[in-house]
């Protein structure tokens, strides 16, 4: 069994305090804990932004990518080798202005990966501009007149993309988050779970407070295997907002369905010498 110090390493977080990345960072490891998984027993993949540092905070096998590409890096590292569970953390602006591409083509294969996404409405590392994800009317410094477009919605892509785990957690709720990574990292398929991940210092519209005052969770009454029930209840904004699981179901993942992966794992297999002389000349 792990324990939080066996994640421990020689830095700590420098965020802002009060950042939000704090309660995904504790819940991250409180649920690696609950899951009985050391520092190497899984992988984790980060983005560019804010949350990119927690590769400097929390021990494991981990590599920090470029901005809006750390999919690809994890779907790699699956078909090297898929007994090594992967787990991405990005953000919102990494993900759905640079990345979006990545996370529909992530979904529809239904890789084995849980992906977290950090959502804060704001590109907090470059000091605060908006993100995709940002509600109409929002006042930047890279829109100081108000957003214009109106947002992207991360739950409604994920579910229209064909993910098998479509989530949403609070940063402010530890406990909720813990539980809710834990049934992430447990599901058999991509999941994804986007988090409410309020920044202090660049957004002062959707706070600790405000999300307190909005958000309510699913109930027992949700299907969660009614993907038109899940669209519906992804599209709430306004007085309520919902978290917990919008969407869950199980599919053959990608790595079930190819053929070179079934025997054993591509870094444990032995390939044979090969000429590629004939190969060369029918190319020149």
């Amino acid at each position: 069994m792990s324990m939080l110090n066996d994640f421990k390493t020689a830095f700590m977080p420098n965020w802002c305090p009060g950042c939000g990345d704090f309660g995904i960072w504790g819940s991250l490891k409180n649920a690696l804990v609950e899951k009985g998984w050391g520092p190497t027993d899984f992988c984790m993949v980060y983005g560019i932004g804010c949350h990119g540092h927690m590769v400097n905070f929390l021990k494991s096998y981990a590599i920090e990518t470029l901005h809006g590409r750390p999919i690809p890096v994890a779907q790699g590292i699956r078909l090297a080798n898929h007994k090594l569970p992967v787990v991405i953390v990005a953000g919102d602006g990494d993900t759905f202005g640079e990345g979006t591409n990545h996370l529909v083509h992530i979904a529809r294969r239904n890789v084995q990966a849980t992906m977290i996404v950090h959502d804060n409405q704001v590109y907090g590392l470059t000091t605060g501009q908006t993100a995709p994800t940002a509600q109409k009317g929002f006042k930047t410094k890279s829109t100081p007149s108000g957003v214009l477009e109106d947002p992207v919605n991360p739950v409604a892509i994920a579910l229209a993309a064909g993910a098998t785990f479509v989530a949403r957690g609070f940063a402010g709720d530890i406990p909720g988050l813990t539980k809710l990574i834990v049934q992430a990292l447990s599901h058999k398929g991509f999941a994804f779970v986007d988090v409410f991940q309020p920044c202090v210092t660049f957004n002062h519209v959707n706070t600790y407070a405000w999300y307190r005052e909005h958000i309510y969770s699913l109930g027992a009454e949700h299907d969660v295997t009614n993907r038109a029930s899940a669209f519906e209840k992804a599209l709430e904004w306004g007085p309520r907002v919902p978290t917990g699981i919008f969407y869950q179901v199980e599919k053959p993942t990608y790595e079930d369905q190819t053929p070179q992966l079934i025997k054993e794992v591509l870094v444990e297999q032995t390939l044979p010498p090969q000429n590629l002389t004939s190969l060369m000349e029918e190319l020149v």
